[in-house]
């Protein structure tokens, strides 16, 4: 019995490689020119932070008169931060807000969005209407609202307290949340909804198994957005909040500041310190975030 040989397969010389055409040199550039254009924004974006982490290692007089300097680096501040800080309390009351002003303005805005794109208007331009209310939220400076937030919450009776921060920040929340939940909802196919409604799912069994679970990258992304904000809110928290044991992680950071002096390496330090917590989170959550934010963007 013959057993079959493969034959080898002759090598192929390889020729002079075929210069690039002019349409695809100038395509090449051009990605390399986008490509450092990109390098360049993102090295501008990181200089800061890169400059508060090197800072806070310095001693205050090295930041006043050297910034620059490496010879006198050390873990001091970091040290004066933590002995100066109640780290505990700080992040205790700013997880409490920032769960409580999250979720209630998730679930406004959640409802708000699920009527802007489902509910059948008697008047189109009532509906029009509406979502240029919730753009026209997105316009107006957070700073213009402290002064009638602050009367406010004075004839409510919740100046010093918890609640006085929480409904703002809820409310600076819910037109950002609406809209972005609402370009979500224009696209999403309604013939799910429908066939979950044949099968006799009611308003509230459709909201929470049929369209929240598909919602999830949208969800994702304005939790995160919120909880950033909240963390990072000072004038707010700076006006409204009158107690020392409600202390809010932005409000800590800025008792490095006196009167007559600013302790500037403590409060680089504690910057730091509260820095790097987002930063982790938007690493380990950028895809949920980019895909909330691409949500409804792309038809078909």
């Amino acid at each position: 019995m013959s057993r079959a040989v493969a034959e080898p397969t002759p090598a192929v010389a390889s020729g002079p490689r075929q210069p690039l055409s002019p349409a695809k040199r100038k395509q090449r550039r051009t990605l390399l020119a986008l490509a450092a254009i990109a390098y360049l924004i993102t090295f501008l974006v990181i200089l800061p932070i890169l400059w508060i982490v090197l800072l806070s290692f310095q001693p205050s007089a090295d930041i006043l008169n050297d910034p620059l300097s490496l010879g006198h680096l050390g873990l001091a501040n970091y040290v004066n931060a933590v002995q100066s800080l109640p780290l505990l309390r700080m992040y205790a009351n700013t997880f409490l807000i920032a769960i409580a002003a999250v979720s209630l303005g998730t679930v406004v805005s959640f409802m708000a969005a699920f009527a802007l794109t489902r509910m059948v208007f008697r008047h189109r331009r009532l509906q029009s209407a509406v979502k240029f209310y919730f753009l026209a939220g997105l316009a107006v400076p957070v700073y213009i609202l402290l002064f009638p937030v602050y009367r406010l919450d004075l004839a409510l009776g919740l100046f010093g307290t918890y609640g006085a921060l929480i409904l703002p920040y809820a409310a600076v929340s819910i037109p950002f949340n609406t809209l972005l939940m609402t370009g979500f909802l224009a696209d999403f196919p309604a013939e799910i909804e429908e066939a979950a409604i044949i099968d006799g799912a009611g308003l509230w069994r459709l909201c929470i198994s049929v369209v929240l679970p598909i919602m999830r990258p949208v969800i994702a992304t304005i939790l995160i957005f919120n909880i950033v904000y909240v963390f990072n809110e000072f004038p707010f928290a700076s006006i409204l909040i009158n107690d020392p044991n409600m202390v809010t992680v932005s409000l800590a950071v800025s008792r490095f500041q006196g009167q007559f002096t600013v302790d500037y390496g403590g409060m680089m330090a504690s910057a730091t310190m509260v820095l790097i917590p987002q930063l982790v989170i938007y690493a380990f959550f950028q895809r949920q975030i980019i895909a909330g934010m691409t949500a409804g963007a792309v038809k078909g």
